[in-house]
């Protein structure tokens, strides 16, 4: 018999990430607003800009996923500072609408096919995911929540992984003991704070540009 009587997964490169780069969804915003065609090399330049402030303590500390207004305003800012409107006007709302749109997400080949051989052996499945929007409609569009029985997100509870309340919130919602519960992400910093909550923790690899996320593990621990 598993310790495990249920699985946490985190969600935003866990289960599921953006389809594409983040200079394709540039383009796209851009066609959406009928500019001209950008320029490759001035795009990938303000992604990358983009990917280098995202992750600063300073954006970080601006609380972006404690609410959904918090999480448009800060990452629409970050877009604006990161040169999105010096390549078209308005493209940070754009840009910021395709990213919370349920149809720019897609599942890893193995995460559907993963929560499906967990919820046949009887294991719960919940997702704790720091968020400021609703990642609902993309799980269930790409059959993420037909086997998933809890969903914790952040902006919801106004505090963020690492906290422990927002693990123990989880594994009241799925009605499992603390100890009794696996907690799975890629982020050192947020999903180890797991720890905390008495619970036991699987840290991803950074995920490869194609192929399975390396979800196959979890089975072998529960």
């Amino acid at each position: 018999m598993s310790q495990f009587e249920a699985v946490l997964f985190d969600a935003g490169d866990t289960l599921i990430r953006l389809s594409g780069s983040g200079e394709t969804l540039l383009h796209r915003a851009a066609d959406d607003l009928g500019a001209a065609p950008l320029d490759p090399g001035e795009v990938a330049d303000v992604w990358k800009r983009v990917l280098d402030r995202s992750s600063t303590a300073e954006e970080m500390a601006k609380g972006r996923d404690l609410s959904t207004e918090k999480h448009h305003d800060v990452w629409t800012a970050l877009y604006t500072a990161a040169g999105c409107e010096t390549l078209a006007p308005g493209l940070s709302e754009r840009l910021y609408a395709l990213t919370i749109d349920a149809a720019s997400w897609e599942a890893f080949e193995d995460t559907v096919p993963t929560l499906r051989a967990l919820a046949e052996r009887g294991t719960k499945i919940g997702i704790v995911s720091d968020t400021g929007f609703d990642l609902r409609p993309a799980l269930d569009a790409l059959g993420v929540m037909a086997y998933v029985d809890g969903v914790v997100m952040s902006f919801q509870h106004g505090m963020c992984k690492p906290a422990v309340p927002v693990f123990l919130a989880a594994s009241e919602q799925l009605d499992v003991d603390p100890a009794r519960c696996l907690m799975v992400g890629d982020n050192p910093l947020t999903d180890s704070g797991a720890i905390a909550a008495g619970m036991h923790v699987f840290l991803l690899p950074r995920p490869a540009a194609t192929g399975p996320r390396g979800l196959s593990q979890v089975l072998s621990l529960v």
